[in-house]
Parts: structure tokens; sequence; C-alpha cells
């Protein structure tokens, strides 16, 4: 076993695993770590804990020290001039004529790099950009293309549901979302309605997927042919986490309906969906 503690460097980024270095820590408190990037300040996520030796990455580094006041200045210091590196970075994009949308603007705790967050249709030839950057802020440039998820997630907003998105609230990581996922759920298709401010499909039909796998394993599909108590039946209607189906009896003009358990019935002869056309303008993750 090793005792860690968990480091979170942004409110919804990812929490990573770093020895106490002896210190007892709260959740909430700022410590300075080195990093790959250089030092840090990162927020605790995770109080001293003991985890299994296969789920930590060695080497395991130890934070520097928990944050003093002066390393809390430092910080509220680097925001003040990440507004001002974003200004002048987006007129110097557009001196430069570049096709692309800067999104945030974030200096490493020690300044000794200036990180530059942008969106664009395609590839992008920034080498002149960071020499003229290099030139004004005297320190190390680097620019990064990120994806539409990644600019909501810095941005954030206000979803369709009316709450502050979760990727720019509680989620560590993006997960794939897919067209099949909406259609598994028994969701509208229609692209205004499955997909969020980013224009992609919605995080949140992840969330409950795994149940839906589940249950689509005992539950038929519409159109199977089944057998019952009653004889058998057509599935006309589904409703996947109940468990429950609707099956029909007889022909049109002499037609029951009847509802059943999908556990009390026994597939004679499995349904296909009907192909329905999927939305095109939705790309998925």
């Amino acid at each position: 076993m090793t005792e860690i503690i968990g480091i979170r460097f942004n409110k919804a980024g990812k929490i990573y695993y770093f020895g106490p270095n002896g210190k007892k820590v709260d959740v909430g408190m700022g410590v300075i770590v080195e990093t790959a990037r250089g030092v840090e300040f990162g927020t605790v996520a995770i109080a001293n804990k003991m985890v299994d030796d296969k789920d930590v990455v060695q080497p395991l580094k130890s934070i520097t020290r928990i944050a003093t006041n002066a390393d809390y200045n430092q910080v509220d210091a680097n925001r003040q001039k990440e507004k001002e590196a974003f200004k002048i970075a987006n007129e110097k994009i557009a001196e430069h004529k570049l096709d692309m949308h800067l999104v945030s603007t974030e200096y490493t705790f020690d300044g000794s790099k200036i990180l530059f967050y942008f969106t664009a249709d395609g590839r992008v030839d920034f080498r002149e950009l960071v020499k003229t950057l290099a030139g004004i802020f005297k320190t190390r440039i680097e620019l990064r293309q990120i994806g539409v998820r990644d600019e909501a997630k810095f941005l954030g907003a206000v979803g369709i549901c009316g709450k502050t998105l979760c990727c720019s609230t509680f989620l560590d990581d993006f997960r794939p979302v897919s067209i099949k996922m909406a259609k598994e759920q028994g969701l509208s298709l229609n692209p205004t309605k499955i997909s969020g401010v980013c224009g992609r499909l919605m995080c949140c039909l992840q969330y409950e997927q795994n149940v839906y796998d589940e249950m689509l394993k005992i539950v038929p599909p519409k159109g199977s042919l089944i057998e019952c108590e009653d004889g058998r039946g057509i599935v006309i209607d589904v409703e996947t986490l109940k468990g429950v189906i609707k099956v029909k009896f007889g022909d049109d003009d002499d037609m029951t309906v009847k509802q059943y358990n999908a556990k009390d019935v026994k597939v004679i002869k499995k349904g296909k969906e009907k192909k329905e056309d999927l939305p095109e303008d939705i790309p998925e993750e």
C-alpha cells in the first residue's frame, strides 16, 4: 500500500496522485508541486489516503510544500497577468491574420511559461505569432489547439437542463458518447435536443448507458415475437429501465394489448428496429 494525496490543477480537472512528503493535508488546501510543466500550484482533492500499489504510477512525486500566503498572492498575480496576456495575444492574432479563436491563457505558477489555448477549423501556422509573443513577454510561449468540448469546459455555460455544464463543474475527463446511446435510451434524435452548447452530443447521455446495456440484454426490442402465459404476441412498446414491454395479440381487427415484465416472457424471434435517419450534423465523440 502507498500513501497518496490527490491534487487538482483545475476546478474540474483530473486528479493526480502525489506523495504527501510527511505532511497531513485537508481537502481544499493549496500545495506546491513539481510537474512535467515545472513548479505548479494545485488544490487538494483527496486527503491523505492509502491506495493499492497497482493504482500508483511510479515513481510517485511528492508535494514540495503546503502553499503559503505568498504562494496564494502569486496565483492571484498570475490571474491578473493572464487577462492582460489574453488581450495582447488577441491583438497579435488579428495582426498576423490567423484564422484561430483564442479561448484561454494560463501562466505556470513560476511564470516560466505562458500557455495559450485556441480553437481552429484546421491546422494553423502560428510560428511567427509565437516569436512575436515571446518578444513581448520575454518567457517561453506555448500554443495549444483544443476541441470544442474543451472550449466549453474552459468557458463554462448553462446547459439545456438549466444547470452549469458538467464538464466545467465536476467531470474530470471526456468519455465517448454516440448516437447509438441516444437511440437505445429512446431519446429524440433531434440535434437540438441531444447536443450540448459545444455542438457535440451531450456528455450526460453516457451516465446511464451501463444500466441500459444491462437491461437491453433482458428486454426484447420492438417487433419481437414473444411467448407468454397468454400466448404469442408482438412487442409494440418498450420501457427499458422498468423492464416492461407492451405486447399485442391478434390482428388489427381483433387486437388486444397487454403489459408484461420482460423477465416473464420468452423471446421466439427478436425484432429489428426500423432504421431511422440519424442526424449527420452532430459529430460523435
